[in-house]
Formats: C-alpha cells, structure tokens, sequence
C-alpha cells in the first residue's frame, strides 16, 4: 500500500499546527513590541498633569447667518478647577458606577467591556454598547476627534494605555470631571452644576451628581433644562446601577430626592437653536481644527427664521407641535423650526421625528407612476377596490366614477393613488422614495400608498425640492463656510449637480399635478398670490397634519401635531399647516421675481399622444385612512361637467368663489 503523502501524515499535520502556533506566537510577539513602543513614544509627549489642567478643551465658535449676522456665539464653560479632594465622592462613585465600572483595575482599557460590547453589538445587529473607558473617554476628549474610523480609535487605545502609565486613577478622574462634556455649552462638573443646579459642584447631593453623571451618554436628550422628566428618569437608572455596583444601599436610593432636585431656569427662547443644534454637529466632517476660534457662515435667512417661527406659533392647534424646513434651490436651509418653544422643548420636529406624512406620500406613487408612463390626464375611474383583500375607501362612501389622474392627485382620492400604485408594483413605489432621499424604513405592503410609513419632515422637504429642481437630487446644508478667527479659509461647500432623479419630463408633469393641487384641490390655502405647487397629507384621526410645496425657488415643508401621536381636533393638512405655509412663504419670497412652473412636457416617443388638457371643477373627496377628511365630493355634482381652467394676471388657476363655497357649504359636505 502506498504511503501517505507528508502533508496528510499526522507527523505533517503536528508539524502544521507548531508552524502555524510559532508564527502567530511570533506575530503576537511582534504586534505586543509595536503597541509597547508606541505607548512609549505616546508617554514621553504627553503633556504633565498642570499643562493639562491649563489647555482649554474647546473653542470659541462664532455662528453667522446668510447676511454675516452673528447669531450665536458658543464656546466652552468652565467653573472653578477642583482638585479631586473637592469634588463629592457622590459624584465620582456616581460616574465611574455609570460610566466605567472597573476603572479602578483596567490598564486604561477593559477587554471585559470590549467583549461585552462585541457580544451585545453582534448579537442585535447595531451598535448598542460602546466599550470606552473613562481613560479613553478622557483622550478622546482632549487629543483626538469624534470621528469613527479605526485609525482614531487605535490612536485612543494608544493614549489612554500612554495616560495610565503616565498619571494615577485619581489624577486620570480629576482631569476626567473637569473635562467632559456635560450639555449646555458645560466643561467639566463644576460648570455643569452651576448652569443646572446654581451653585458650585464641592456642594453636589446624591441625586444632583446622579443627574450629572447621566448627561454624559447624551447631553442634548437628557438636558435638565430641555427635559426634567427625562433627565430625572436617566439619574433613576444612574442611581440603581450605583447600588448594583455596592457603593450605595437601597435606602441611600429611596432618599435620593430626584423630583425635588431645583433645576435653573433658561431664559434663551431663540429658535435659532434648532438651526444651530442641527448644523454644527457637521463641523466634526469639515474641519479638524480644534483649538484656533472659528468663524462659521451659514445659510440660514433671520428674515426668514423669524417668519418661520412666527407662522408655526401662528397657526399651530393648542396643544400640538409644529415644525418647519425651507429649502433654497441648491438645498441651503434658509430656514428651520423644530418646535414652538426651543427651551420647553429642544427636540427638533424637523431633522430627528419620524411621523407617517399621510397623502403627501403620494408624490412618490405619481412620480413612479408618471416615470412608468402614465400622463396627469390619463382617464381614471374613482371606484371600489381590492388590492390582496386591502379595501381603500373615501371617506363619505362615495366614489366619483371617471375622472383623470390629474383630478385624482389634486383631490388626493385614495382609490386613484391605490390603483396606479398596485399598476407600477409597491416595491417600484418604495425605490422611487429611496431615490428621492427617504431614509427612514419602507413597507411594501399596499396601504404604503396612503403614506403608512414613517418619515422626516427634512427628508420630505427635500424630495419636493427636487422636483422643483426639475428631477435633479437636493442636499439640504446649512454650513457655508469655515474660517479660523484670523480668516484662513478651512472648508467651504460644494454644491452637487450631477444626480439626476428622474427625467425632467416627469418632474415638469410631477410639477403640474402638485400645482393643480394647490389651485383647485386640496392646497387651496396654501396660496400665496403667485404659482404654487405642493401637497397636503393628514393621517387617520388627524394625528398629523402636512403641507409641503414650493415657489420662486424656495421650497418648504410644514409638519403639525402631538408628540404622543394622539389626535388633534380639526388638524388637516389642507388647513393649519396649508395656512402655515401661505403665511411664511408671502414673507420668504416677497423680494423674489415671479416664477411661472415649467410643465411643458418634452415626452420621449413612447409617450406622444395627443391628449387635450381638462380640468374637473369639482372638489373630490381624498379617502379615509391616512388622508381622511378633507375635501368629499358632493354627490350632487357631476364628475363629467369639465370646465376650462381660469388664470389670473399672475398665472394663477382661479376658481369661481361662490360656487365653489355653494359646495363646501353643503350638508354632508365635510366643512372646509
């Protein structure tokens, strides 16, 4: 019998694996020797703990808007330096408990924590855990940027292994809680008590330092100042994991006052913060210059900002919330309104809530559909349907029979929107609202068309402004450029061209339906004396109401409602946020010239057919569901009975006042 071949034997196998183990050993050797003289070299440059003490950990950063007007004016805020004697032992229990809980045995990092985090991270699929210790925290802070990259996070490894060999715990917690970043433009723990609590951090309780600790996972959500509830609600968990840990009891707990803690009232009320809070941020993308003070010019219009502002305070229903964005042509956000009131509430409605947009959704039904090859004056029939046992209805049980598929979008008639949707296939519908900018999660289900799933008012914004842009993609920005105080040029933006959506045939027919809309249909209110285009969206139980649209080259969008989702009495799109709309956009355009919309269609071959324009003069009812409400047709009135459109001097689609009145004003009719 043969022999086996050496590489198969079990000699040669054994001889494999001791090759294999020397050179790992050897490699591991090596990689061991690397990380030690780095930390070595890391070691001889660090600074000493006084130099550290006195190197600012931030800088002066002056916010301009469009005109140059400093608008804010942000920079660090530092208390008293306390040596580590002076500060609550409360306080430091409380954020090593929080924070790093085996600070006082790792080297600078926890290969525990790190395993955990892997284990946690893999297991969900997203980040869930992050494994920095304070030591690492505390290099991050003070050398390097907050970018994540693995070359950064290998130089933090490095720093932090450099700062432990360097300084002892108590040194490496001192510099930690006169450092970090607590919210509020707030450096370090005395800072922090100070602008939450009013007086020095050497005189913090059990639950203020329960407080503070809670702020460095996120500053902005758990604010005291912004949300007591969620701040108080946060030093609840800080407070159990300090008694898990053993530096507590339970009985410590139950005394920890949290509901009587005095927090300081702020008195800034400008809503400028929702602009700032949501462009600043992107510094860390532009710039790595982190000491030298900064000049950041913006795109925000304060003409604008306050109209903005005083529109949604205007018209918002009692008791909900409104948000704002306008777009220039190019994506420079001229404006932006988060909510009523910055300091009730710093959550920004307007880049970070996620709501169903209801019938405004239906631009991307019609854009598919359009792109597919339907036309606005296609016929149509409005009429029961069942789409794989999916019944969209209208809202008064009626349905207008044959009407086009221009009237269909104006009246926002579900049944119309069901029909092309399952035409052109669901899934066609949802890559049209990902290639428009959508980001947030998208069914496929049939009711999607009725705007079921979530969306962001900044991402709605900027798909309609892309059709205003006839099809080519909108990036909304709102940093200009950066200069260091001494006006050396550090970025500046670049605005992008070359992404085209859809074809400009589709947008100029997308630009006709929308303008329709506001002319005879559901926008109504959105008018403002000079062509408008746009669309409304109200969702089930008038939860939310929407109106976004655009003219003159600004394009805005306009969300309203409760946080809570609940319902809010009479809340359609078509009336508040419409209203809205018409009130700030009269102010954002009054010095721009007249533009009359391009919807001359140029149509590929496929598509000639000639098909004269008609317009039904009649108000169609949009269906139950997401978009329930707002304008039923009245039985009465023939759907067949098409009137030529009027204009007036200005381009703009009239309707004759009286009629149009005679039929709101109908029993049975809906209201207005």
């Amino acid at each position: 019998m043969a022999k086996s071949s050496s590489g198969s034997s079990p000699g040669g196998i054994r001889r494999l694996i001791s090759s294999l183990f020397k050179w790992g050993f050897t490699a591991g050797l090596l990689g061991l020797v690397a990380l030690g003289a780095a930390v070595a070299i890391t070691y001889s440059s660090l600074p000493s703990f006084e130099e550290m003490k006195a190197s600012p950990n931030g800088q002066t950063i002056r916010v301009r808007a469009a005109d140059g007007t400093v608008i804010v004016s942000l920079g660090p805020s530092y208390g008293d330096w306390l040596a580590s004697n002076r500060i609550p032992n409360v306080m430091k229990q409380a954020i090593i408990a929080v924070e790093d809980r085996r600070f006082d045995m790792h080297p600078g990092i926890d290969p525990i924590g790190i395993a955990r985090a892997f284990y946690v991270n893999t297991a969900s699929g997203i980040r869930r855990q992050g494994a920095s210790t304070i030591t690492q925290q505390l290099a991050r802070n003070i050398f390097l940027s907050n970018t994540r990259t693995f070359g950064r996070k290998f130089r933090e490894i490095i720093l932090a292994l450099a700062l432990e060999a360097k300084f002892s715990k108590n040194d490496i917690l001192e510099l930690y809680l006169n450092r970090v970043y607590f919210g509020g433009g707030a450096y370090g723990v005395d800072a922090a008590s100070r602008t939450f609590f009013g007086h020095g951090a050497d005189r913090l309780s059990l639950a203020e330092s329960a407080i503070i600790a809670g702020l460095v996972k996120a500053p902005s959500r758990y604010s005291p100042t912004a949300d007591a509830d969620a701040a108080r609600g946060r030093a609840a968990v800080v407070l159990e994991t300090m008694r898990e840990a053993g530096v507590i009891s339970p009985g410590e707990v139950a005394s920890a006052d949290l509901a009587g803690v005095k927090l300081v009232a702020p008195t800034d009320k400008n809503s400028v913060r929702y602009f700032t809070d949501w462009a600043l941020p992107q510094l860390d993308m532009y710039v790595t210059e982190k000491n030298e003070p900064l000049e950041v010019w913006t795109t925000l219009d304060l003409n604008m900002q306050r109209a903005a502002d005083a529109a949604i305070r205007a018209n918002v229903p009692t008791g909900a919330q409104g948000a704002l964005v306008a777009l220039d042509r190019d994506g420079a956000v001229r404006a932006m309104v988060g909510g009523t009131d910055y300091v009730t509430s710093i959550y920004n409605r307007a880049t970070q809530s996620n709501r169903q947009p209801g019938s405004a959704w239906k631009l991307f039904v019609y854009l598919a559909a359009l792109e597919a090859g339907v036309k606005p004056d296609d016929p149509i029939v409005d009429e029961p349907i069942d789409i794989l046992g999916w019944s969209p209805r209208n809202s008064n049980g009626k349905y207008s029979g044959n009407i086009d598929v221009r009237t269909g979008f104006a009246f926002s008639v579900n049944t119309v929107a069901a029909k092309l949707g399952s035409q052109v296939g669901f899934n066609a519908v949802a890559d049209m609202a990902r290639r428009f900018g959508i980001t947030t999660p998208i069914n496929t289900q049939p009711s999607m068309v009725l705007g079921t799933a979530d969306v962001r008012l900044i991402e709605m914004t900027q798909a309609f402004a892309a059709i205003n842009r006839k099809g080519v993609a909108v990036t909304p920005y709102g940093i200009i450029k950066v200069t260091t105080g001494k006006g050396e040029l550090l970025y500046t933006q670049k605005i992008d061209d070359s992404r085209v959506l859809v074809a400009p045939w589709v947008a100029a027919q997308m630009t006709d339906l929308l303008q329709t809309a506001v002319n005879t249909g559901t926008g109504r209110a959105a008018q403002i004396g000079r062509p408008v285009a746009g669309k409304t969206g109200t969702t089930s139980s008038n939860k939310d109401g929407w109106f976004l649209g655009f003219s003159s080259g600004i394009t805005t969008g306009v969300w309203m409602g409760r946080d809570n989702a609940k319902p809010v009495s009479g809340l359609q799109g078509g009336r508040a946020p419409a209203r809205a709309f018409s009130q700030f956009m009269q102010v954002a355009v009054a010095k721009r010239p007249v533009e009359q919309f391009d919807t001359n269609v140029t149509l590929p071959e496929w598509q000639l057919e000639p098909d004269e324009e008609v317009y039904l003069d009649s108000p169609i009812d949009n269906a139950a569901g997401p978009d329930a409400g707002e304008l039923p047709i009245d039985p009465n009135i023939d759907p067949g009975n098409k009137t030529p459109p009027n204009f007036d001097e200005g381009g703009q689609q009239t309707l004759d006042r009286a009629w149009l009145d005679n039929v709101l004003d109908r029993p049975g009719s809906g209201g207005r």
